[in-house]
C-alpha cells in the first residue's frame, strides 16, 4: 500500500476508471464549480428566450463530467457528456509540469496544470480549473520523482555484477592489445640488430 495520503473529491464518479492490480489513486478531481459563474452571469438574462438555460446547461454538464485523477503510475483525464474520451499518461514519459491562474482563478483560487510529455509536442494533457493548481503540481512532480528513484533502486545485483564484469573486460582487451603491440615492435627490432651485426661480420671477413 501506498503511504501517501489519498484525496478523492465526494463527488467525483469514478467508474470509468480502470486501474492496473498495484496502482493506487492519489489524487482525483474536476473543475472547480465556481468556473460555472461565468455561464451564470451570461446565461441568467437570456433565460428569457431559452438560450440562456443552454449555456448554463451545457456548461454545466461539461464541468461535471470532467474529471482528473492522479495515481501511483500515471495521470488520467475523462470528458464527454454523451461520449467519453479518457486519456492516460504514464507518469515515465512526463517531462515537464506547470501550472497557470488567470486573473478571475488567482481571485478564486483555481487554475490549471499543464503536463508536457517527452518527444510530445506541446502541452499533452491540461487539469483546467482546478482548485489550487500549484498543490497539485507539487504532488504529481514529488511522485515522478519517487517514482524515478525507485526505478533506480530496483535494479537487481545480478545486472550491477553483469555492468562491472563487462567493463573489467574492456579494461582487459586493452590492456592485451597494447601488450601486443608492444611485443611485436620488439620482436621486429630484435631482427633487425641481427642482420646488421651479420652484415658486419661479413664485411671484416672479405677485408
Amino acid at each position: 500500500m501506498s503511504t501517501e495520503t489519498s484525496a478523492v473529491d465526494a463527488g467525483v464518479d469514478l467508474e470509468w476508471l480502470s486501474l492496473d492490480d498495484d496502482e493506487e489513486i492519489l489524487w482525483a478531481g474536476g473543475p472547480d464549480r465556481r468556473t460555472l459563474v461565468p455561464a451564470f452571469v451570461i446565461g441568467i438574462p437570456l433565460t428569457i428566450v431559452l438560450i440562456g438555460l443552454l449555456i448554463i446547461a451545457s456548461e454545466y454538464l461539461r464541468v461535471t463530467n470532467t474529471h482528473y485523477v492522479v495515481t501511483t503510475r500515471a495521470l488520467y483525464k475523462k470528458t464527454g457528456v454523451f461520449s467519453r474520451d479518457v486519456k492516460r499518461i504514464e507518469h515515465g514519459k512526463v517531462q515537464d509540469i506547470s501550472y497557470s491562474q488567470s486573473a478571475l482563478g488567482t481571485h478564486f483560487g483555481y487554475g490549471s496544470v499543464e503536463i508536457s510529455t517527452a518527444g510530445g509536442s506541446g502541452v499533452e494533457m491540461s487539469f483546467d480549473s482546478v482548485p489550487d493548481p500549484r498543490a497539485i503540481q507539487q504532488r504529481i512532480g514529488e511522485r515522478i520523482k519517487r517514482e524515478r528513484g525507485d526505478s533506480a533502486d530496483e535494479r537487481t545485483k545480478d545486472e550491477i555484477l553483469e555492468e562491472i564484469l563487462a567493463e573489467l573486460r574492456a579494461i582487459r582487451t586493452a590492456v592485451e592489445g597494447g601488450a601486443a603491440g608492444r611485443s611485436d615492435a620488439g620482436t621486429s627490432t630484435g631482427t633487425r640488430r641481427t642482420d646488421d651485426q651479420s652484415y658486419e661480420y661479413d664485411e671484416d671477413r672479405s677485408i
